[in-house]
């Protein structure tokens, strides 16, 4: 769960886990010019201005800070939300196509979706009946990412174009799912750098499904926000522990062969797929209680990694590579056999690599009076049963990890590339 990092950021000057803001591009939308309340006339957030006191409005509003000016783009080779770096708040949703809805309502649906998240992901408002929630706010790294279900193929009649790679995900032995939370016909993963700016997003592609879908189950999550440190650095979970080090990178040469469907799709697979990527998300409870009560040196031997600075046990700085046959003064591993970040390597795995993009929850106190908190795991790959599987069969065998974490949803979904210029998300399968 651990043992891979987040990727690296497309801004310049990002880094894994954390990136820095990126310069603010030339034009401003209708959000960025905004700066008064209403028909107030008050100016909020200007020069001068004590916190959340509203100036006269005849100061000049203070431009965006570089937080609210990143922004992602909607069109591209690939959809976003997938290489982009971490965000600070996320919403994964499952909606299902309602009972007479097939592939004209489906079609008309992602046609709806695309259009609004190009708005907004250039900080423009959606296209009507905008609710105003993120009046003011820039586009935030918003990106909103939309994929399909097993199940999706048969209620629009296009069972011959489902991948095999979209075959249901084989049962482990640690798993507790509840299975309303889990797959679904649509999957749409949200994510932005501002609270508002995320909920604004999810507000509007709810409404946006009219009488054609209805939500599934809805999940919501978050990480550090970019600047929260003082310099940047890969993410922590809720365990403390510093959440991946070995993510693939797309500078690394094989990067795409790992994490995305080639332009010509080999036999199999669709051509619809065509640089598209496979997303396994599962919401894995953490058992805080249980393992807080480990003392630090037992949580660091449950992982395999220092807790400080994400180092591996054997030595080094959290890059250096792990040493597996290293031994203490008494001859045993220093690293030991079932810990976490030793089972997950790809070197342990026939090369087996996902990119992981997780958000962490906590959705409260359970009845018993324990948090209700853990991982949003989302991990992209080519090809779930070459990447995901044979991870999780492994550490299904035998990790430490496993008694202090429980997953209690999960779904598999086939991701289309991205939507070129005048085009909507999926509409090479819809349209095909």
């Amino acid at each position: 769960m651990v043992d891979q990092s987040t990727p690296e950021a497309r801004t310049p000057g990002s880094t894994p886990g954390e990136t820095e803001a990126a310069p603010a591009r030339e034009g401003i939308s209708r959000r960025r010019m905004l700066g008064t309340a209403g028909a107030t006339g008050l100016v909020l957030g200007t020069a001068g201005a004590a916190g959340g006191y509203a100036a006269a409005p005849s100061e000049a509003a203070a431009p965006l800070a570089s937080l609210g000016t990143d922004r992602a783009m909607f069109h591209g080779k690939h959809q976003p939300g997938i290489t982009d770096a971490l965000q600070a708040r996320g919403h994964v949703v499952a909606f299902d196509l309602t009972p007479g809805a097939g592939r004209k309502e489906a079609a008309a649906l992602l046609r709806r979706w695309s259009e609004t998240a190009r708005r907004l992901m250039a900080g423009e408002p959606s296209g009507h009946d905008d609710t105003d929630v993120a009046r003011d706010a820039g586009p935030s790294s918003l990106t909103i990412t939309f994929g399909f279900g097993h199940s999706f193929f048969a209620r629009t009649g296009l069972e011959k174009q489902r991948p095999a790679s979209l075959d249901p995900l084989p049962e482990f032995s640690s798993d507790r799912l509840d299975k309303n939370r889990s797959n679904g016909d649509l999957w749409v993963q949200i994510g932005a750098n501002d609270s508002l700016v995320a909920f604004h997003a999810l507000r509007a592609i709810q409404k946006d499904t009219g009488s054609a879908a209805r939500v599934r189950w809805q999940m919501n999550g978050f990480n550090r926000s970019p600047g929260a440190t003082a310099h940047p650095m890969t993410a922590r979970n809720l365990m403390g522990q510093i959440d991946g080090t070995r993510n693939p990178k797309p500078s690394d040469a094989d990067f795409d062969q790992r994490i995305f469907v080639p332009e010509k799709p080999e036999q199999g697979e669709p051509a619809w797929m065509a640089n598209g990527s496979y997303a396994v998300v599962r919401r894995i409870r953490m058992l805080l209680d249980d393992w807080e009560k480990l003392s630090g040196k037992a949580q660091e031997d449950v992982i395999g990694r220092r807790k400080s600075d994400g180092a591996a046990l054997s030595g080094g700085t959290e890059t250096t590579a792990m040493d597996l046959e290293k031994t203490d003064a008494k001859g045993n591993l220093v690293v030991p056999i079932n810990a976490h970040a030793r089972i997950t390597r790809p070197d342990q795995n026939g090369g087996a690599a996902m990119l992981r993009r997780p958000f962490s929850f906590h959705d409260g106190i359970d009845t018993d009076g324990v948090p209700d908190a853990g991982l949003l795991f989302i991990c992209w790959q080519a090809d779930p049963l070459r990447g995901f599987v044979p991870v999780q069969r492994k550490l299904d065998r035998g990790d430490a990890l496993s008694q202090y974490i429980r997953h209690e949803s999960s779904g598999l979904f086939a991701v289309p590339g991205g939507a070129a210029e005048g085009e909507y998300v999926g509409q090479k399968l819809l349209e095909g």
